[in-house]
């Protein structure tokens, strides 16, 4: 069985863990520390990030949340192997799969549903029944949390975070709704209007508090 390497060790990293057993890979999680090593609780195999360079020929993933760590990862490591992962149950309208698999470090877990003419970028984590709608732009390392729903023509920028069950509302063909660079949309929010960069944005209608 081919082996995926996935850096974290917290029950995110093990739903990653999960999609890889379900595309026929071995997990092998890596651990930022010794410290971190001895709070592993699963028979899966893990190692501490100093000895990962061993692994440098096999394919790696990210099971870590936090954008800025997945970010600086993938500075540390930029000459590995980073895998699309998605999951069977994930699916696509014409041409999307495709667009997908030609980027880098992609994961989409079970339930998602990408329609059409989704511009996505690379290390962007879509978690459990996440949906994005038609001509939206998603930026690297973005962060669609389980439930959330972005409408069509809505443009995520970069490291954003998008709450569970959040909603994204439409934009336009002629301008899209813009979520600006590094901004987190709270769970259960609805935006309506465009969200300023590195910026908290909470309720119905999602407001600024940050």
């Amino acid at each position: 069985m081919k082996r995926l390497g996935i850096f974290g060790t917290s029950g995110f990293a093990r739903e990653i863990g999960d999609i890889a057993w379900e595309l026929s890979y071995k997990p092998l999680y890596i651990a930022q520390n010794a410290d971190e090593l001895t709070l592993w609780n699963s028979s899966d195999e893990a190692i501490v990030e100093s000895g990962v360079r061993k692994y440098a020929d096999i394919p790696f993933a990210i099971g870590i949340g936090n954008q800025n760590v997945r970010q600086r990862l993938v500075r540390l490591y930029n000459d590995f192997t980073f895998a699309n992962l998605i999951h069977p149950d994930a699916t696509f309208g014409r041409a999307q799969k495709e667009a997908v698999l030609a980027r880098r470090g992609i994961i989409v877990a079970a339930g998602v549903r990408l329609t059409n003419h989704i511009q996505i970028g690379n290390f962007v984590v879509l978690d459990r029944n996440s949906t994005v709608g038609h001509d939206c732009i998603i930026d690297d390392f973005v962060h669609i949390a389980p439930s959330a729903c972005v409408s069509g023509n809505v443009h995520i920028g970069a490291r954003c975070w998008i709450g569970a069950g959040a909603i994204i509302n439409q934009g336009d063909v002629t301008a899209k709704l813009i979520i600006g660079n590094d901004t987190v949309i709270g769970s259960g929010s609805v935006v309506v209007r465009a969200c300023e960069p590195q910026a908290v944005y909470v309720g119905i209608p999602a407001k600024r508090i940050k």
